[in-house]
C-alpha cells in the first residue's frame, strides 16, 4: 500500500471517528438551556446521558457481530448516518421523552464506531503504519470532544439550542456524504475483499468461543477503568477545581477543552512512541502514573490556581502519549478471525465507565468531597495500569507459545 493510500484511509477514519466523539459531547454543554426549556432536574438532565452510554454499550458489542458479519464499511456508515438522524430528533423534541429517545439513537449510532474503525484500521493501513493511524485516530477523537461544546454552545448562543443541533446533524451528513464518495478507498483492492469474504465463510460469526479467552476481559478492564477516570474528567473536574481553588467560573470551563487539545498533542506524539515501544505496557505505565500523580496533587490544593491549570493541561498530555500504546496492545491481544467482536466487547468497557462514572461522581459532589473526584481519578488511573500489565504479560506469553 502507498503512503497516500494509507493517509486517506485513516483520514477519513479518523474525521468520521471525530464526528462520534463530537456527539458524546452533543447534549452536556446544552444542558442549561434544556433545564429551563423543559423544567428538568440535574437527575433527568444525567439520565440522559446514561442512557446515550447504556446504548452504545450494548450496540458496540453487538456491532462487532455484525461487522465481522457484513464488513466494517456499512456499519460504519449506519453510525453516522444514525447520528444524523438523532440530532435532528432532539431538534424538534417537545418533551423529556423525545429527549431520551434521540439520547437512545445517538447512543445506537455512537456505539458501532470502535469495531468498524480499528476492523479498517488493521485491514487497509500498512502494519508499518498502524501505531500512526491509531494515533491519528485517537487524536480525531480528542479533537471531537474539544471542538462539540465550543460550536454548540456558540451556535446557541448565537441563535437557538435547536439550531445548534440541527448543525449538528448537517456536520453528520457532510460527514456521510465524504466516506460514500470516497468508500473505494475504504473498500480495498479486490483481492483484499476476496480474502476477507473467504475468511468470513470459513468463521462462524456466532461463535462465542472469544469470550473464553482471559486477554478480552483484562482488555475490557482496562478500558473501563480508564472510562471511570475520564468520566470523571469530563463530568465534574472543572466544576471541583472552581470550588477548590476559588477560580472564576469561565476559566473553569475551558479546563476540559484544552485538557482534550492537550491529549490530542499527547496521542500525535504518542505514536511515534508506540512504533518503538517493544513494552506498549510500559510506556502506558509512564504516562498513567505521571497523570495520577497530578491529580492526587490537585486534591492537595498546595498549587496557586494558574498553576494547578497547568497541570490539568500536563495531565491530559500524559494520558494521550499512552493512546496509540492502549491500541497497539489490544490489538496485539486480538484473534484476526474475531476482531469485530474483541474490539466490540473490549471497547464497550469504555461506554460502561462513561455511563457508570458521572454517578459515581455526582455523589461525590453532593456530599460535599469535592477532593476526592480527582483522588478518584488517580486511583482509576492506577488500576487501568495493572490491567495493562496483566494484558502485556499475557501477550508475551501468548507469543512465545505461538512460536513454539
Amino acid at each position: 500500500m502507498t503512503i497516500r493510500n494509507d493517509a486517506e484511509v485513516i483520514g477519513l477514519i479518523s474525521v468520521a471517528h471525530g464526528t462520534s466523539h463530537f456527539y458524546h459531547l452533543i447534549l452536556a454543554p446544552l444542558f442549561p438551556w434544556l433545564k429551563v426549556e423543559f423544567g428538568l432536574s440535574y437527575a433527568e438532565l444525567g439520565f440522559l446521558m446514561t442512557m446515550f452510554f447504556i446504548v452504545s454499550t450494548i450496540m458496540q458489542a453487538a456491532a462487532g457481530f455484525w461487522v465481522d458479519h457484513s464488513g466494517p464499511l456499512k456499519v460504519l456508515f449506519f453510525g453516522v448516518g444514525m447520528l444524523a438522524v438523532s440530532a435532528v430528533v432532539l431538534a424538534f423534541s417537545n418533551g423529556y421523552w423525545t429527549l431520551l429517545i434521540g439520547a437512545c439513537l445517538a447512543g445506537l449510532g455512537n456505539g458501532v464506531f470502535h469495531p468498524a474503525d480499528y476492523t479498517l484500521i488493521n485491514r487497509r493501513v500498512s502494519p508499518e503504519r498502524v501505531a500512526h493511524a491509531y494515533s491519528m485516530h485517537g487524536v480525531s477523537g480528542a479533537l471531537g470532544w474539544a471542538v462539540s461544546p465550543a460550536v454548540l454552545v456558540a451556535v446557541t448562543t448565537l441563535y437557538d439550542w435547536r439550531t445548534a443541533l440541527l448543525v449538528a446533524s448537517l456536520i453528520a451528513c457532510v460527514i456521510l456524504i465524504i466516506l460514500f464518495a470516497r468508500r473505494h478507498i475504504l473498500m480495498g483492492s479486490q483481492e483484499q475483499r476476496d480474502i476477507e469474504e473467504s475468511a468470513r465463510k470459513n468463521t462462524t460469526v456466532l461463535s462465542l468461543d472469544f469470550l473464553k479467552l482471559p486477554m478480552v476481559w483484562m482488555c475490557w478492564g482496562f478500558f473501563f477503568l480508564s472510562a471511570l477516570a475520564l468520566s470523571g474528567v469530563q463530568s465534574f473536574a472543572p466544576t471541583a477545581m472552581q470550588l477548590l481553588y476559588d477560580l472564576p467560573i469561565a476559566l473553569t470551563t475551558t479546563a476540559y477543552s484544552t485538557y482534550m487539545l492537550a491529549s490530542a498533542g499527547g496521542m500525535f506524539i504518542g505514536g511515534f512512541i508506540a512504533v518503538r515501544a517493544q513494552f506498549p505496557e510500559r510506556v502506558i505505565a509512564v504516562g498513567l502514573v505521571l497523570a495520577s500523580a497530578i491529580s492526587i496533587l490537585i486534591a492537595m490544593t498546595l498549587l496557586s490556581g494558574s498553576a494547578m491549570m497547568t497541570l490539568f493541561i500536563v495531565m491530559g498530555f500524559c494520558v494521550g502519549i499512552a493512546g496509540p500504546s492502549r491500541d497497539l496492545m489490544i490489538r496485539a491481544a486480538t484473534p484476526k478471525e474475531a476482531s469485530g467482536r474483541v474490539f466490540g466487547i473490549v471497547y464497550s468497557g469504555l461506554d460502561s465507565g462513561l455511563a457508570i462514572g458521572p454517578l459515581m461522581f455526582g455523589l461525590l459532589m453532593d456530599w460535599k468531597m469535592v477532593p476526592s473526584v480527582f483522588i478518584m481519578i488517580a486511583v482509576f488511573l492506577i488500576l487501568a495500569i495493572l490491567t495493562a500489565y496483566r494484558v502485556g504479560d499475557s501477550n508475551r506469553a501468548h507469543q512465545l507459545v505461538k512460536n513454539g
